[in-house]
């Protein structure tokens, strides 16, 4: 019952936040820039008798292009929304007006974790929706192997969340931010040299960017949702810039799944042992 309070209160107090009513407004204005944006192309593809199939190549790159955009706002959120909600109040000291009351610290913390958790399911949720109903409504297409490109990008933000708690137990919010973010900005590097690598057939190069995956599996789960959702057409003649030879695997799901329950237990581990 402790974890679900948190988990109330939690989302409540994100709520007010204006970090979060500002990244509302940015997903909003994006799907309308991006709605926008289709618009106009349509009109010009029929103005101008575009073959149906590369209309339909382009239309399916567009929203690929849209949901890597929308994973982007989602990784931003997921940090700069939550970083301050244990270092900040272990800073303050205002975390001891709910740690010393009679409920367990593993709840607190894990409801905190939960409470974020549903803010930030319903965000991905309704950005990656809205992406692909604008799309159907513009061109007639959606993404392909929705569900399972969704629950990937959703992953990727839990494994984010994860962590954030875990630095954020041991650092200030300023350092928490910089840890995060650097490693997630060097799991996209790797993500990247390990597809030129793959295109150029330099071994070498695929081995640094599975190693950065190694360290931080985030990117590499949007690597592989990208590869599920975009057309058979694109993967197969490389002419989406998602597109690549050396796609995450199975095996990279589950060790993504096994590295932000570790990061979790540790964030639960050591704020449970921390002095106050």
């Amino acid at each position: 019952m402790g974890v679900w309070i948190m988990a109330a209160v939690t989302f409540r107090e994100a709520a007010r936040k204006k970090m979060l009513w500002m990244a509302l407004a940015a997903g909003g204005a994006f799907l309308i820039l991006f709605g926008t944006g289709l618009h106009f192309q349509a009109k010009d593809f029929a103005a101008h008798g575009m073959s149906p199939v590369l209309r339909r190549e382009i239309s399916f790159t567009m929203v690929t292009m849209g949901l890597y955009a929308v994973d982007l706002l989602a990784v931003l959120m997921t940090i700069l929304t939550s970083i301050d909600t244990l270092s900040g109040e272990i800073a303050s000291g205002t975390i001891q007006a709910i740690a010393t009351k009679p409920v367990p610290r593993w709840q607190v913390l894990l409801g905190k974790w939960f409470g974020f958790l549903g803010m930030l399911t319903a965000y991905i949720a309704i950005m990656v929706v809205g992406v692909n109903a604008i799309t159907y409504a513009m061109a007639g297409v959606t993404a392909r192997h929705l569900a399972s490109g969704l629950s990937l990008m959703w992953m990727e933000s839990v494994v984010l969340l994860s962590v954030t708690f875990a630095f954020a137990t041991y650092f200030s919010t300023l350092t928490t931010g910089v840890l995060t973010l650097g490693l997630h900005g060097l799991a996209f590097l790797g993500g990247w040299i390990e597809q030129f690598g793959a295109i150029t057939q330099t071994q070498r190069a695929v081995n640094v960017g599975v190693i950065a995956s190694v360290l931080m599996p985030s990117e590499a789960l949007w690597r592989r949702a990208a590869f599920e959702m975009q057309s058979p057409l694109a993967s197969a003649m490389r002419i989406s810039p998602f597109s690549t030879l050396s796609v995450p695997s199975t095996a990279m799901i589950f060790y993504a799944a096994i590295y932000l329950t570790i990061a979790l237990v540790i964030a639960i581990r050591r704020f449970s042992q921390r002095d106050f």
